[in-house]
């Protein structure tokens, strides 16, 4: 037990460097907040609840986290703290299919809506039934289970920038055309990490020694699978 515990910390301690890593890769400008980035992490956080479970994968992703947050001089913008959030359920949606993550779209919407901006900008947050649709399919595609993965993060950060940034009504129906794109490419981005990285650990677990027994992979995306279906 104790050795098992041991290779779970180590393997997370990588797993939290790698995350460190890709945070300082960045991937787009956050739109409504100066100096503010999505970066390559958008794409590796979400996969921590796919392999260690919810709770490992939230303390993994929080750990990242608190050291970016450390590196860059412990940042009190308010852009800088509700980026927290979003990665946090984005990793609990990926993590197992459960009816308890429909309430998350859902409650954001409703957030957004009692804004009086929101309410101006309504259809913005048709968005966030995306990943109530994906959630029927969780077990099914990896692609799409990336992609209601990537939209509940987009909800919670919605739902929050709209009331402590004031977004106006009008940048938020600009951006409609760009979310689309925005959020395709973070869950393709999802999809390729995430099966690039149970390929990797599938190798590793076939061709060392290494045990690895609390990481769950996926065989249709392992070493001695031929198949791979998005």
């Amino acid at each position: 037990m104790q050795k098992l515990n041991l290779k779970k910390i180590v393997f997370l301690s990588i797993f939290a460097l790698l995350g460190w890593g890709a945070m300082q890769v960045p991937f787009s400008q956050l739109v409504g907040a100066k100096g503010i980035r999505f970066s390559l992490f958008d794409f590796y956080g979400p996969i921590a609840g796919g392999f260690v479970g919810s709770i490992w994968g939230l303390i993994a992703v929080a750990i990242m986290q608190l050291a970016n947050w450390a590196w860059h001089g412990f940042a009190t913008d308010a852009g800088t703290i509700v980026r927290f959030f979003p990665m946090l359920f984005a990793l609990l949606y990926f993590a197992k299919k459960s009816r308890w993550m429909l309430l998350v779209p859902a409650i954001a919407m409703i957030v957004f809506w009692a804004h009086p901006e929101g309410r101006q900008a309504w259809y913005y947050a048709l968005y966030w039934l995306i990943p109530m649709a994906a959630y029927f399919f969780h077990e099914k595609s990896v692609l799409l289970r990336a992609l209601g993965a990537t939209f509940t993060a987009h909800a919670v950060g919605g739902a929050l920038w709209v009331w402590i940034f004031n977004m106006k009504a009008l940048l938020w129906i600009g951006l409609i055309p760009v979310v689309w794109k925005e959020r395709g490419l973070m869950a393709v981005g999802i999809t390729l990490t995430y099966i690039a990285f149970n390929f990797l650990m599938s190798i590793i677990a076939q061709k060392t020694k290494i045990q690895l027994p609390f990481i769950k992979l996926n065989p249709k995306y392992s070493l001695h699978e031929n198949k791979t279906t998005l």
